[in-house]
């Protein structure tokens, strides 16, 4: 599966053998759902694209917050010698716990994309 982004969101591209076209949804929307297709990767793009602003633009008609696709926070539970480990990674790199993590996460995420 590929991925596209646009104004903050990202969508995914999957090709359904059956239907012969290109398809994809917005990820991370638990409340709305957004889905786009085409024939090929301009055309998908071009409905992705359009998609977005449509749904941001139905949002500003009706006075609507548009919904994040995530929020930037999340809880992981660790057991405690992974917490211990991390705190003092994060205190030999003179950074918080958090600041720390978030160097870590961002570092692999660039990774797998």
């Amino acid at each position: 599966m590929g991925y596209m982004k646009y104004k903050g969101y990202t969508g995914s591209v999957e090709y359904s053998e059956e239907d012969n076209c290109l398809y994809g949804k917005v990820m991370g929307m638990s409340r709305d759902c957004i889905t786009f297709e085409g024939q090929d990767v301009n055309e998908l793009r071009q409905d992705f694209e359009g998609a977005v602003d449509d749904y941001l633009a139905s949002c500003a008609a009706r006075g609507v917050e548009p919904a994040k696709p995530y929020s930037g926070t999340f809880n992981v539970r660790v057991s405690p010698e992974i917490h211990s480990a991390i705190a003092m990674l994060a205190q030999r790199a003179g950074m918080s716990i958090n600041a720390f993590i978030r160097q870590v996460l961002a570092r692999e995420a660039e990774l797998a994309y």
